[in-house]
């Protein structure tokens, strides 16, 4: 099983997202900046972290401490980076920066949290991105974006042709980011934090749940 289909959906979500009607420059470079980003993060740990059976952040700040950087830490870090800087495009308060850039990188980091069995990421992206469709300004195109993304591969993974992997499932994550980022303001923002970092915390039960499903 190969993983092309996950840089083809990371391409085509931020391809989708960047050309949609009706964004602004920022919301577009902000859109551009973190699927891509988090495409790339996540493609690096499908290539080098395959043979590494350490997960969760704690594992990987461990080893951190020990000197070691592996594929897990480039992700952690450069996913959240790069939400921080997307936020810092969609937002004018300092504040309302760094929760947009929380709730880009969790969402990318939930959607790779399910992507545990066929279909399990791409099912959780229709169903968090269906809200988004019925929002007016930058939410629906964003929210569309990943969708449409995921309407293209959800055959041939459900059917194990193919796999998306963390550098589609994170890309999809950051997109949907982007749509909630772009429609919440600061109290919304904060809802949604809260619950993608408790969801983060508790990601060695969340996996198996969803497995489960």
């Amino acid at each position: 099983m190969d993983l092309h289909a996950g840089l083809a959906t990371a391409a085509g979500t931020a391809l989708a997202a960047v050309t949609a009607p009706g964004l602004p420059g920022r919301t577009r470079a902000a859109a551009a900046l973190a699927v891509l980003a988090a495409g790339g993060c996540g493609a690096y740990d499908d290539v080098f972290g395959a043979s590494d059976p350490r997960r969760g952040f704690r594992a990987h700040l461990s080893a951190l401490r020990q000197r070691e950087v592996t594929s897990g830490a480039v992700k952690l870090f450069g996913i959240g980076a790069a939400g921080l800087a997307a936020g810092a495009l969609l937002k004018e308060r300092p504040s309302d920066r760094l929760l947009a850039g929380v709730v880009i990188a969790g969402s990318a980091h939930l959607v790779n949290l399910l992507d545990v069995r066929p279909g399990r990421a791409d099912g959780s992206v229709l169903a968090i991105g269906a809200p988004g469709l019925l929002r007016r300004g930058p939410a629906g195109p964003l929210s569309a974006a990943p969708m449409g993304a995921v309407a293209a591969v959800l055959g041939d993974d459900l059917g194990e042709r193919t796999m998306i992997g963390d550098a589609g499932a994170h890309a999809l994550g950051a997109a949907l980011g982007l749509a909630i980022a772009t429609s919440n303001g600061r109290r919304g923002l904060a809802a949604h934090a809260a619950g993608l970092i408790a969801a983060a915390a508790a990601g060695d039960r969340v996996s198996p749940a969803a497995a489960a499903i």
